[in-house]
């Protein structure tokens, strides 16, 4: 979409071609867009595309007609019923007498610009136009840093009475979420410390004043960020320490219960034991039994047999004598 604007009679408005002095704003800009501004304004195409890759980082080029400055401001994204933050870039462009903002997205740091509720805004300012743009941007970031504590402060409670697997997912994607933001806000800042030393844009007297509170909203947001960034951290780090110690306490009490229902079975195994013992011992006794029962039958049978004896025996026996 592009959309212009200029500022007549101490108002913006919005107007149907580019003049001295206007603000030409790309969002989500088609080809077709693309080509024609930069057919009008002479800034090459590739320039005007870089900021459609989220991946470009921070940075300030001079080129002979006009400077790009490149900075990533702070985007919502809903998904699955739920707001998350990321950082997406920002190309201002300033020619000698144009500035044009280059977005893939329809960013609401640009939304009070084009209603006219920033005090002291007027396209014709170049230079504090874009230090009025950096200053909204950190406001934003710090806007956004506060609503990310209140959530991390709600994620805690509610991890606190029942850990999911959910909020355990929230919580992550809050912490990346606050690397990103403290990521792009050191980016951002540099940028602003190249601002202070460029010759080729004009500053108003009053834009030191200006120059200085942005850097101060900037450096704010930079440790906001790391200090929640180190309580998600060290939040992280506690409800680990409980899952750990959670899971040792169901482990003792699951080995407490196997030696329970252990001991049963050695009983069970020493009664069989002994079964089997006593059944091979009926069975040895069985088999005793059976050769007494033999030995009785062959002195029995010897009672019955009738022997008669041999009456030489004793002759034989006398007459060797």
């Amino acid at each position: 979409m592009l959309r212009m604007f200029s500022t007549i009679n101490g108002q913006v408005e919005q107007i149907e071609k580019p003049e001295n002095g206007s603000w030409l704003c790309l969002s989500e800009p088609t080809d077709v867009e693309l080509a024609t501004v930069s057919q009008q304004t002479g800034v090459d195409l590739a320039d005007l595309r870089a900021p459609l890759d989220d991946e470009e980082r921070s940075r300030i080029d001079v080129e002979d007609d006009y400077t790009m400055i490149i900075v990533d401001i702070p985007t919502v994204e809903e998904r699955g019923g739920r707001d998350w933050y990321e950082t997406i870039p920002l190309s201002i462009i300033v020619t000698e007498n144009l500035i044009i903002t280059v977005c893939m997205q329809d960013t609401p740091v640009l939304h009070p610009f084009m209603e006219g509720t920033i005090r002291g805004f007027n396209t014709f300012m170049r230079s504090r136009f874009i230090l009025q743009i950096l200053y909204r941007n950190a406001s934003t970031y710090l806007r956004y840093l506060r609503i990310i504590d209140r959530e991390s402060d709600k994620l805690e409670f509610k991890l606190r009475h029942a850990m999911q697997n959910r909020e355990i997912m929230m919580l992550l994607e809050l912490s990346k979420t606050l690397v990103y933001f403290t990521t792009s806000l050191k980016s951002n800042e540099i940028v602003m410390e190249k601002l202070t030393t460029l010759a080729r844009i004009q500053q108003y007297p009053d834009d030191e004043d200006l120059l200085d509170d942005v850097i101060i909203e900037n450096k704010q947001a930079i440790e906001m960020a790391n200090i929640y960034s180190g309580v998600l951290a060290n939040m992280t780090d506690a409800f680990a320490s409980i899952v750990s110690n959670n899971l040792n306490n169901v482990m003792r009490i699951f080995t407490i219960i196997s030696i329970t229902l252990s001991i049963p079975d050695a009983d069970l195994l020493h009664v069989r034991h002994e079964l089997r013992a006593g059944a091979a011992g009926h069975a040895v006794h069985r088999q005793d039994m059976g050769l007494h029962a033999d030995h009785r039958d062959i002195r029995r049978a010897l009672r019955r047999r009738r022997v008669v004896p041999d009456p030489f025996a004793h002759v034989q026996m006398t007459g060797t004598a």
